[in-house]
């Protein structure tokens, strides 16, 4: 977008940036001109092909009627062949392809991109093809850094475009059903939740030297606004996500999916303060750089949360490996992706002295089989598309932010090793330099911030 025109944009809404805003709230209208396909078809470009990039787009294919994969950009040849015929075996047509995205969005025929690149391309990425009029579904976590995050809701709300992050439990319906039953408020006085991701999947990355560029990828174009440096199979792919060039370890990975319900059930958005403590203890020799083991208190408005992750462990709490528990003066509701339930507090009666239930013990409503959260996400946004209306979003940008922007902060905490006072009037950590100074972003290689 032309920078003035953007200056102009801003200075009319009275969105001047002044230091770091966080969560600004807006609304879309129904009738706020946003392009639609001219039938019943929508054309999608995928830019990021190997991990989830593909899972989104092959559910898309398998799970929205209408939707065709017209153009695939990876910057690695070996993927993007191997995308090209799984398209063609899925819906028969065959894909543009393309190493480099920018190519992709010029491409008059999209009307949707899936991003699902490594975190620090997220922020381009999206702002780029908003510039370019199309609708966008962006893997989680938004971005990469606060100023990202930032950057990329104002860009939302200047173009007015359908945009899905992709924390996708926001469309499970067992979730739904704990939300409701939360909000009952039988559990009473929820003081304390707690989030984790216990993976005992998680091997040491073991140490490699850095090596030749694999042949067909094109790995300035990989590394983009992240440092310049050798080729190391280490940091390629999947891996990405344990260095901090380019991603936030598990605090964003895991993070934002459970941080994503456990402020959406309490209704809460910042906190005021953060502190985390952990490191690498579990392999503190291997080759990745972000925490392995880690616990991280937010604290809210009435309530405390607290985050913690842990590789190599499967035992996590209330013999779980992943979930969030609500935990109240009656009882505790634990949720994860298999189901929930109801733990309640016991007390002695005093009048015939059995030991009886503050709240009914609730048995497990465990998740249906025949779901598939991710397709009804992606069904989601094609009918927000079709709809021409954004408010039926289960996961719009402002929600991903809001995920996002918390998970940053809990890495802020663990880098400064002190904990963080948060300012929600001038959008910064009080009297911290050295924090503030983490939540912004360092572009390299001749890339920009966009600016909005």
């Amino acid at each position: 977008m032309n920078s003035n025109k953007r200056r102009t944009f801003l200075q009319n809404s009275g969105l001047i940036l002044g230091g770091l805003s966080i969560f600004p709230q807006f609304l879309y209208s129904r009738n706020s001109g946003l392009k639609t396909a001219p039938s019943d078809t929508i054309n999608f470009g995928l830019i990021g092909c190997k991990g989830m990039g593909w899972s989104n787009m092959s559910t898309i294919l398998n799970s929205v009627l209408g939707s065709r994969c017209i153009a695939l950009c990876d910057v690695d040849q070996s993927i993007l062949d191997q995308r090209s015929k799984d398209v063609v075996k899925i819906s028969g047509n065959t894909p543009q392809l393309f190493k480099d995205y920018r190519k992709l969005l010029e491409l008059k025929d999209i009307d949707a991109v899936v991003i699902g690149t490594p975190d620090h391309w997220h922020c381009l990425m999206l702002c780029d093809a908003l510039d370019a009029g199309k609708h966008v579904y962006c893997e989680k976590p938004l971005a990469n850094s606060v100023q990202e995050a930032n950057v990329m809701l104002k860009a939302a709300k200047y173009h007015q475009k359908i945009i899905q992050i992709g924390q996708w439990q926001r469309s499970g319906s067992h979730y739904r059903a704990a939300h409701d039953y939360l909000k009952t408020g039988v559990l009473g006085n929820i003081r304390l939740v707690k989030c984790w991701a216990y993976q005992g999947w998680m091997k040491p990355v073991p140490i490699v030297a850095d090596s030749a560029i694999p042949e067909g990828v094109d790995y300035n174009m990989w590394l983009g606004p992240a440092p310049k440096r050798p080729f190391n199979a280490n940091r390629f792919h999947f891996n990405f996500r344990w260095f901090w060039d380019y991603a936030g370890g598990l605090m964003t990975d895991w993070g934002v999916h459970e941080l994503d319900i456990a402020l959406y059930f309490m209704g809460a958005t910042a906190p005021k303060s953060v502190m985390a403590s952990g490191g690498k203890l579990a392999y503190p020799d291997d080759a990745s750089e972000t925490p392995d083991t880690l616990q991280t208190v937010f604290e809210y408005d009435k309530f405390n949360l607290l985050w913690e992750h842990a590789t190599g462990i499967d035992a996590g709490p209330y013999g779980r490996t992943e979930g969030i528990a609500f935990i109240g003066n009656n009882g505790t509701m634990v949720v994860n992706r298999d189901g929930w339930e109801v733990i309640p507090e016991t007390y002695r009666d005093s009048t015939d002295k059995r030991l009886k239930y503050k709240v009914e013990k609730y048995p497990d409503q465990k998740r249906s089989s025949n779901e598939n959260y991710l397709a009804e996400h992606v069904k989601n946004f094609a009918l927000a598309i079709k709809d021409n209306n954004p408010s039926i979003l289960n996961c719009g940008i402002e929600t991903g932010a809001v995920a996002a922007i918390n998970a940053h902060m809990g890495n802020v905490a663990y880098k400064t090793g002190r904990k963080v006072y948060w300012n929600r009037e001038t959008g910064s950590f009080n009297n911290d330099e050295e924090a503030n100074k983490i939540l912004n972003a360092n572009y390299h290689n001749n890339w920009k911030l966009p600016k909005y």
